[in-house]
């Protein structure tokens, strides 16, 4: 393939089930993608996983580590930008918290690496160039087995002191769940408004549907006791969601995962709710819609974090 042409980088996203790779040019496009599972029987580390995908996606490009720019990645859990490590906080990936991340991978690979959550990478992606191209003021969701998302004001991510900002689904939206010992995480959002919550609430209905594919098939079909539950699901959403944008005045909210792809039954439904609820003047030109950039999304952001990083833009 040659030497480089134009900027490019590495692009990583650690998930719970995958790892994604790619190259991910300066203006976001990804080619030579890349999925590697990640071993969850123990007999390898998910960062040796990683390396081993990064050496084959270089022997597969024909271009060598010192052809690229940097390397940007994307991780679930709560991930401590200024270390460039998990924090306690690892999510759903085994044997993720306190593993060190960036420093290894330069080490390995002689580059620059920066690493963000997976939820304010797929922010970054959308304002940069998906359904929130050029917005300034943007709240990412990101619905899966729990919340995830990330939040960017006057044009910048917002990240808090540790790199820990955008954990928007732990935020507590029941009080009355918040104070009630080991039950606290109960009181969360993502305990209402995630996928995994849709399937509990069917569940508790007496309803033996196991996934969110089955429910929306089911709604989709005219069935009355689906659409009861998704009434129910997405208006646990819309509270969330009217809480930011009270907090945050946005221009645009994105809903990202699987579910996004529900217009009809979730998407619509919940912007009806969220413009119903929000105060009329933030209601006023607010737009909410799904987000564009599926499965791309982590790799583009976290090389978008990496060149807003090393550019100090």
């Amino acid at each position: 393939m040659g030497k480089k042409m134009g900027k490019k980088y590495l692009g990583v996203d650690i998930g719970g089930t995958f790892i994604k790779l790619g190259i991910v040019d300066g203006a976001g496009n990804v080619s030579m993608r890349r999925e590697v599972p990640i071993n969850r029987s123990g007999s390898e580390t998910v960062m040796e996983t990683l390396m081993h995908g990064i050496d084959a996606l270089l022997d597969d490009s024909g271009f060598k580590a010192g052809d690229f720019d940097g390397m940007g990645v994307s991780a679930a859990g709560c991930i401590n930008t200024k270390t460039g490590c998990v924090a306690e906080n690892g999510g759903n990936i085994p044997d993720w918290s306190f593993t060190s991340v960036t420093g290894p991978l330069s080490e390995r690979y002689g580059l620059r690496a920066t690493i963000a959550n997976d939820g304010n990478c797929v922010a970054l992606a959308e304002a940069w160039i998906g359904a929130a191209k050029g917005v300034k003021d943007v709240i990412c969701v990101v619905l899966g087995t729990g919340v995830g998302g990330g939040i960017i004001s006057g044009g910048r991510l917002i990240e808090g002191s540790h790199g820990f900002g955008g954990e928007i689904g732990h935020f507590p939206t029941h009080a009355d769940l918040l104070m009630t010992g080991e039950k606290k995480w109960g009181s969360h959002y993502e305990t209402f408004a995630s996928t995994g919550a849709l399937v509990r609430r069917a569940l508790a209905s007496g309803k033996d549907w196991l996934n969110g594919k089955e429910i929306f098939e089911a709604a989709a079909s005219g069935d009355a006791d689906a659409l009861k539950i998704l009434d129910g699901w997405t208006t646990e959403i819309a509270a969330g969601i009217t809480g930011l944008v009270h907090i945050f005045d946005p221009s645009v909210v994105l809903i990202g995962g699987g579910v996004s792809a529900q217009e009809e039954l979730m998407i619509k439904p919940v912007r009806a709710k969220v413009l119903d609820t929000v105060t009329p003047d933030m209601a006023s030109g607010l737009v909410l819609k799904a987000a564009e950039l599926g499965n791309n999304a982590g790799m583009v952001g976290a090389v978008k974090y990496f060149i807003e990083r090393e550019t100090g833009r």
